[in-house]
């Protein structure tokens, strides 16, 4: 392959227009799972649970994996492995180390597992390379209905838990002491992330997922710090990463996962660039000597010399 077609493979818009209308669908979970992913990973990265993520993909994976070696639903396959994974890390890993530590060995075991499922399915390849890459430009009626189902119900919860979620994720111990319940908190949490990293699956795999659940809230972390805006551009960057991924990839004749990868990084990048400038321009001024036109005022105490 030369470059030529290597370029024609990632862009090629000949019918675009006609092809449009048939992701509609597709456009509208894109939309969803972008509120979702932004909101979700808000917490995630405050409360440093980005390697749990990946984690509880693994055996997502593996449901969803097993879900299509028998012919059941690979949906409701990935949800129940995802919920098994978060609901393990919620009751045995409360602490930062536990957490990590069974992450370690869950993950691999999971990916094993989804692997040899993989291997005994014997029916078309691309089912199986969606699981790891997403084919979210096949989204059907009965499957947008139950991502958004889905999503609006981790949505509800999540907003009947913000205040003292928020609280929680902050400062667990001086919540705890003011009467938050920080155990039970973490736990719903946690199932409410499994619930999120099994629908953001079918966006952009299971190898991908934390493009859609850690880069845009990370991002949004890089230029505010103000928690009402760092969800706004959260939820926004993850919008615009999946939905302009499904545009892009509408017009080539790759998986979708890496488009909405590339899209992702590139604002990362771009928040990076500008949280940089400023942090160079703060130690400019900080370091500098009085603005052209302000005199210094002297301690009352100084003498006037």
């Amino acid at each position: 392959m030369d470059l030529q077609d290597a370029i024609s493979a990632v862009f090629t818009f000949d019918n675009y227009a006609q092809l449009l209308p048939l992701v509609r669908n597709s456009l509208i979970a894109g939309a969803v799972l972008g509120l979702l992913g932004g909101l979700i990973g808000t917490f995630v990265m405050m409360r440093d649970l980005a390697f749990a993520v990946h984690g509880i993909a693994e055996l997502s994976f593996a449901g969803a994996a097993f879900a299509l070696l028998v012919g059941a639903n690979v949906v409701a396959g990935s949800l129940v492995g995802s919920v098994l994974a978060a609901l393990t890390l919620g009751l045995m890993g409360i602490r930062a180390r536990d957490r990590n530590s069974i992450i370690g060995v869950v993950m691999p075991f999971g990916l094993g597992l989804g692997i040899l499922f993989l291997a005994l399915y014997e029916g078309r390849a691309a089912n199986k390379f969606g699981l790891l890459t997403g084919q979210i430009v096949s989204v059907d009626d009965v499957q947008l209905n139950l991502l958004v189902g889905c999503a609006v119900v981790v949505m509800l919860a999540l907003a009947a838990i913000w205040r003292p979620l928020t609280f929680a994720s902050a400062d667990a111990d001086l919540a705890e002491a003011r009467g938050v319940p920080v155990r039970g908190l973490s736990i719903l949490f946690m199932v409410l992330l499994g619930v999120s990293v099994a629908l953001s699956i079918q966006v952009v795999g299971a190898l991908l997922v934390l493009a859609l659940l850690i880069t845009p809230a990370a991002a949004a972390l890089k230029v505010t710090s103000a928690p009402g805006l760092v969800v706004l551009l959260s939820v926004t960057f993850a919008c615009v990463s999946v939905v302009g991924g499904i545009l892009l990839a509408l017009g080539g004749r790759i998986p979708i996962s890496p488009y909405v990868t590339t899209i992702s990084f590139a604002i990362y990048l771009a928040c990076r660039v500008i949280s940089s400038r400023r942090s160079r321009r703060g130690s400019r001024r900080g370091t500098a000597g009085p603005e052209p036109g302000r005199s210094v005022r002297r301690p009352a105490s100084a003498p006037a010399g």
